[in-house]
């Protein structure tokens, strides 16, 4: 989170800057932040992608001929957080205008249903757009006599940060292999975690995040991986108590020594923003997402950018509503009744 935050500052510092060098008269830049996720994940590098695409800070050519599809004035930063579980938390409290989670965590935080019941809900969500889909990884070094899931019985396994969507996912998983209580989490991201199965020093890594994922893609290359397939008990399982996972495969070739397809589970990620948020501004903020700079931007960047799509946009939403800025916006574009 240091990083996170020094990054924040940082962006903040050059918009005011830019500020500082127009005329008083010049519009002031408003500041727009995205919860996204911890390094080595994908959630931070599309936020990155998503804030560039649709910042277009004061003096700068918004719209035009040579300038970006940005909305006037605006300056979004992707800010790093644990994941899911603390943007959506993030946006009820106005710690943060938006943030991305997944599907499953933003409709049982808003509802109180699910892992959330028994929890105020989180009633100031509001939903922007469907991002991409994110598979269950579930990784041991190529050397470990580890199979199967139901092999981590006793062994030290990383489930994700204590405040991510991967812990909730991860924790379905071994829950449904049977392996409840029998295991040693570790509360570490997949960067963090396979650091210290490098070293030996953990016996498998869980974690919920778009395929390919930069940590795991060092990982393999480096040390040597296999990714453990998930039996049709273990998806059945995981399906009927969350119905937002679906079953999906990590193609081979994904990560180096990575030779067959794997049997997974697959979530939705999603864009989230509070319901505070000024109606307009979302609605220039939907409008520049689904611009033609911006899929362009999209299609040239990170893999699972291009799986964003307009006509995925309204997939994964629960009863999480659409802001009304973003419904203004898919009504005007024909894709809402």
């Amino acid at each position: 989170m240091r990083n996170g935050r020094r990054r924040v500052l940082g962006a903040a510092a050059f918009a005011l800057a830019i500020g500082a060098a127009l005329p008083a008269a010049a519009q002031a830049p408003q500041f727009f932040r995205i919860g996204t996720g911890a390094a080595g994940g994908t959630y931070y590098p599309v936020g990155g992608m998503i804030a560039n695409a649709i910042s277009c800070p004061p003096g700068a050519p918004c719209r035009e001929a040579g300038g970006t599809a940005g909305v006037p004035g605006l300056v979004a930063v992707a800010q790093a957080t644990q994941g899911s579980v603390q943007n959506v938390n993030l946006i009820q409290s106005g710690a943060a205008e938006s943030g991305f989670s997944q599907s499953d965590v933003a409709h049982w935080a808003y509802t109180g249903t699910g892992l959330f019941e028994g929890r105020p809900k989180l009633d100031r969500l509001r939903f922007i757009a469907y991002l991409f889909g994110e598979q269950l990884h579930a990784a041991v070094r190529r050397d470990s006599p580890i199979t199967r899931l139901e092999d981590l019985a006793g062994k030290r396994v990383t489930v994700g940060l204590q405040a991510s969507g991967a812990r909730i996912g991860s924790e379905l998983v071994l829950e449904a292999a049977g392996l409840r209580g029998r295991y040693t989490p570790e509360f570490l991201s997949a960067a963090q975690g396979l650091e210290r199965m490098q070293d030996r020093g953990m016996d498998a890594v869980l974690q919920v995040v778009a395929a390919p994922a930069a940590a795991f893609t060092e990982f393999c290359a480096r040390a040597g991986c296999r990714l453990l397939p998930f039996s049709d008990e273990v998806i059945a399982r995981v399906s009927e108590r969350a119905p937002f996972y679906t079953r999906g495969v990590i193609p081979r070739g994904t990560y180096e020594g990575i030779e067959e397809d794997v049997p997974t589970l697959v979530v939705g990620a999603v864009w989230l923003v509070g319901a505070q948020v000024p109606e307009a501004l979302v609605y220039e903020i939907t409008k520049s997402l689904w611009s033609d700079t911006t899929a362009s931007l999209l299609q040239r960047g990170h893999v699972r950018a291009r799986d964003i799509r307009r006509e995925t946009a309204l997939l994964g939403r629960g009863e999480v509503p659409l802001h009304p800025g973003a419904e203004r916006f898919y009504r005007e574009a024909g894709m809402l009744r």
